[in-house]
């Protein structure tokens, strides 16, 4: 069983929610297998540095979402169908991450750069229900276990929503839109590519600016088959991998 290894001091999710999505991606990573037996709740909270109520709390929410078994005076166990449960739209909030460390995996956080209204550049294409000219602008720095990855830049629809604020949009993007837009992202068409880093991108991203890098272009729906999301991520090869799973 793999150690596990995660930044639980950065990111804004709540603490135990942090622990469940690292362990999520693990299992879909294949880094768990089926069967296996976890550590003893104490040894695995201390190793995580969260309370073992805490742990718990992330303990049952997988439970119930069947990718463990906790066996009375026995243990807690990976189901012998989690890697499968794992990679299912819904089960986890980083359900369209697909950047994963080279070794596999990490959990994901981000560092707002720059939030803005503006015009909607010619190259994005319309969005929400209605096309509107004005668009939302979020630049992020990705990181996987606090290990800087890449640098994304996210446009979604300002036409129809009441105004957003850099407060509002919390650490998981995707699940603002569910729970303060009221869609939710049931699918998306990545492009994969190579284009120049932005001169906006930190130095704490590896590639330099104007140098090349492996790029994703995503464009995203919601359930009603809206285009709502369009993004641009630069990604660093040396530290990470573009990993998408067909079940």
């Amino acid at each position: 069983m793999p150690e596990i290894v995660t930044d639980l001091t950065q990111a804004s999710l709540p603490l135990y929610m942090q622990i469940s999505e690292a362990l999520t991606r693990e299992m879909a990573a294949g880094h768990w297998s089926a069967g296996d037996r976890l550590p003893p709740e104490a040894q695995l909270a201390q190793s995580l540095g969260v309370a073992v109520g805490t742990l718990r709390k992330a303990l049952a929410e997988l439970e119930q979402r069947g990718l463990l078994e906790r066996r009375q005076g026995s243990g807690t166990y990976v189901q012998a169908n989690a890697q499968q449960h794992s990679a299912v739209i819904g089960n986890s909030i980083y359900d369209f991450f697909r950047l994963e460390l080279v070794r596999g995996a990490g959990l994901p956080t981000a560092t707002v750069i720059d939030f803005q209204k503006i015009k909607r550049p010619a190259s994005v294409p319309e969005l929400g229900a209605q096309g509107g000219a004005r668009c939302y602008r979020l630049r992020r720095l990705r990181s996987l276990n606090a290990l800087p990855v890449a640098v994304e830049e996210i446009y979604f629809d300002a036409s129809t929503h009441a105004e957003v604020k850099l407060n509002d949009l919390g650490e998981a993007l995707y699940l603002f839109y569910r729970q303060h837009l009221g869609f939710w992202i049931s699918r998306a068409e990545d492009k994969i590519g190579i284009d120049t880093v932005p001169t906006w991108a930190p130095s704490l991203f590896g590639p330099k600016h104007g140098s090349y890098s492996p790029c994703i272009e995503r464009c995203a729906w919601s359930m009603t088959e809206q285009l709502q999301e369009y993004s641009i991520t630069w990604f660093d090869p040396e530290r990470c991998r573009y990993v998408n799973r067909l079940k």
